[in-house]
């Protein structure tokens, strides 16, 4: 299948061949056969679009459970655990299989995610062979449900101040759980208010009176459908959006829970009470227990971009049908994607979603190779802890974004619940702040930036980073990051010496990334002259952090944008010569260049745009979405959406 025929304009241009098969397998990758069993699956199972309209909260969530379940059946649903236990075995198909999902029901996504993501992935990652034996095989296939109880009503984001309390009562050689307080209760917990029989509890784990830091622990939440003595078990009731779930909160009163419930992977008690473990430093402990769980955030990051692209393919399928004003003489109206500014509005969100889904490209590969041992390295496994909170922050904040543009680029007929606007806004609103909030995680990313993932990366808070960082001197934070020695290569390659940004086609891609590098480092430098600076004031560390918080997140930001167009224009070199590789091309220098103009005014400010030359970017943007324009269709049906998840019948036809 191709788009138009080729077009030649007059000055010269000759608009490309789209091959959108061919388009696709480069989309799918090497998953293509995991993404085929899921867009079959989410096919056969359709129906739940409208039965998320039409059920009570109840029915929904039973709806929403059974076809887990069935899914389950299928193979998709168990990618990630070992084959032993009737897994895939293969940890980059499992992240695969849950990206592909989010074209579906979010409410049977999410739902997903907290069995065999974040239940199944904390024992599978914080567990043991007994665990793996006693719970596995059930889990996979759905047969036990459970849930990840990590977050408290006063302990979101900061996981290690926890309020539930698991004290080892070495006579019996037993766990007591205890609930210390209302804000110590878990809440939001997925599976908690219906299904769950177990729950992975985090707790702060104390021994013989000495506190130990937060742990994990399975406790049985329910025998029979009944919840048991001691767990106390209430529905946080109907939500914003993913009423298929079934949240709710956990209180628990002095539930005891055997010794081998503790998920003892980096730690264990003995039976006489002595705490052993083979990680000394106890923050370092605690920041490797939550960093096998990133692949939460790596699935959740793709989730939204896939979200996104729903959003984008009825919004830009309606703009091919949906005439709207005669522009000129003649009688008929004019296509909605044949405005400027309409094509303004949609066309730089497509090649973002592109440019997000190569970057999250990289991040899958990179939590595969970690996972599967074949990058067996601390320093790797920070990078990824970093890239994928970074990763999932812009993916998240861009379907929110995405969807809301596409909304109102559908008029009254998106506010229709038929048209799937309703429940994508709803449903992937929350996908911001759960596995992290973004902004949190965006420090985490520019906590990375600072100490270079250095040794010491678990152990430092916010205060310890800045201490750490005001050690070194500023040169030395610049030199350690990537962006450096990247800028003074590319400051070689383009002319101008150091005008080479007045120099430059702004359609090298060297250019474009030299700029988000020049930017990056610009930023960096920055954060790390305030910190140094307010700490030779002798000012109090966590004052000096707060004020320069903002300078924190921008910088993480920047940083990201760099990773996201590198690996679009890296993906974008590998292709081989014809019409796909042109119009990729041409989406990497629209996400490139509207990218540098949405920042356009820090660019002017630090001396690296002139006036003419921003306004030159503008132009350029332009003449790219004309030049897109004739490709949208095609690059929107690259996607593999199946029809049936778009739902638009009115809009997409």
């Amino acid at each position: 299948m191709t788009t138009d025929k080729t077009v030649t304009a007059p000055d010269g241009y000759v608009q490309p061949e789209l091959d959108v098969r061919a388009l696709t397998e480069v989309l799918d990758g090497e998953y293509a056969e995991i993404r085929d069993l899921v867009r079959t699956n989410l096919v056969t199972y359709a129906s739940v679009l409208e039965e998320a309209d039409g059920l009570g909260t109840d029915a929904y969530r039973e709806r929403v459970r059974e076809l887990v379940v069935e899914m389950a059946a299928t193979g998709q649903t168990g990618m990630g655990f070992p084959k032993r236990y009737g897994g895939g075995g293969d940890v980059g198909a499992s992240i695969a299989a849950f990206e592909t999902a989010a074209f579906g029901d979010l409410s049977v996504l999410v739902k997903t995610g907290v069995q065999f993501g974040l239940f199944g992935g904390a024992i599978l990652h914080l567990g043991t062979e007994r665990h793996h034996d006693a719970y596995l095989p059930d889990l996979i296939t759905g047969k036990l449900m459970g849930c990840f109880a990590m977050t408290e009503t006063g302990h979101g984001s900061n996981v290690q101040a926890l309020g539930t309390v698991a004290r080892y009562d070495a006579a019996a050689q037993e766990f007591v759980i205890t609930t210390e307080g209302d804000q110590a209760r878990k809440d939001y917990i997925g599976n908690a208010a219906r299904h769950g029989e177990l729950a992975v509890v985090f707790a702060q784990l104390e021994v013989g009176g000495k506190s130990e830091g937060v742990h994990a622990f399975v406790v049985p939440i329910r025998s029979g459908g009944e919840v048991v003595p001691g767990v106390d078990i209430e529905d946080d009731g109907r939500k914003m959006g993913l009423n298929g779930v079934d949240n709710g909160r956990i209180r628990f009163d002095g539930v005891r829970v055997p010794r081998d419930a503790l998920l003892n992977r980096f730690a264990d008690v003995t039976p006489e009470g002595i705490y052993k473990s083979t990680i000394d430093n106890p923050d370092r402990r605690f920041f490797t227990m939550l960093g096998t769980l990133v692949q939460g955030r790596v699935s959740v990051g793709g989730a939204g971009v896939n979200a996104a692209k729903v959003a984008l393919a009825v919004a830009t399928k309606y703009a091919l049908r949906r005439r709207q004003f005669a522009a000129g003489s003649q009688e008929e109206e004019q296509l909605l994607l044949d405005y400027g500014l309409h094509q303004r509005r949609l066309l730089p969100l497509v090649a973002r979603t592109y440019a997000l889904h190569f970057a999250q490209d990289v991040v899958r590969t990179q939590l595969h190779d970690v996972f599967s041992g074949v990058e067996d390295d601390p320093q790797a496994r920070r990078r990824l802890e970093a890239r994928a909170a970074g990763t999932k922050a812009l993916g998240t904040w861009h379907a929110t974004r995405t969807i809301q543009e596409c909304r109102e680029a559908c008029g009254g007929a998106g506010y229709l619940a038929v048209n799937r606007f309703a429940a994508l806004k709803a449903d992937s609103d929350i996908f911001t702040t759960f596995e992290g909030d973004n902004h949190v995680l965006l420090q985490l990313v520019a906590k990375g930036l600072l100490t270079d993932y250095a040794s010491e990366f678990e152990d430092l808070d916010q205060l310890g980073m800045v201490r750490y960082v005001t050690n070194l001197a500023v040169e030395t934070v610049i030199e350690k990051t990537s962006a450096h020695k990247l800028l003074e290569r590319v400051r070689d390659l383009l002319p101008g010496g150091d005008e080479w940004d007045q120099e430059a086609g702004l359609l090298d891609s060297e250019y474009q990334l030299a700029m988000v590098r020049y930017r990056e480092e610009h930023m960096l430098a920055g954060v790390a002259r305030r910190l140094k600076a307010g700490i030779d004031r002798k000012r109090d560390a966590g004052a000096v952090f707060s004020e320069v918080q903002d300078h924190v997140i921008a910088v993480a930001h920047a940083h990201m944008e760099r990773l996201v167009l590198e690996a679009f224009v890296e993906k974008t070199r590998t292709l081989p010569e014809g019409g796909n590789k042109v119009a990729l091309g041409l989406l990497c220098d629209l996400f490139a260049l509207s990218t540098i103009e949405a920042d356009r005014a820090w660019f002017m400010e630090h001396g690296r745009l002139t006036v003419q030359r921003s306004k030159a970017i503008t132009r350029e943007v332009n003449d790219l979405c004309r030049k897109v324009r004739p490709l949208a269709g095609g690059l929107v049906d690259a996607w593999g959406i199946p029809s049936a998840m778009l739902r638009a019948p009115d809009l997409v036809g």
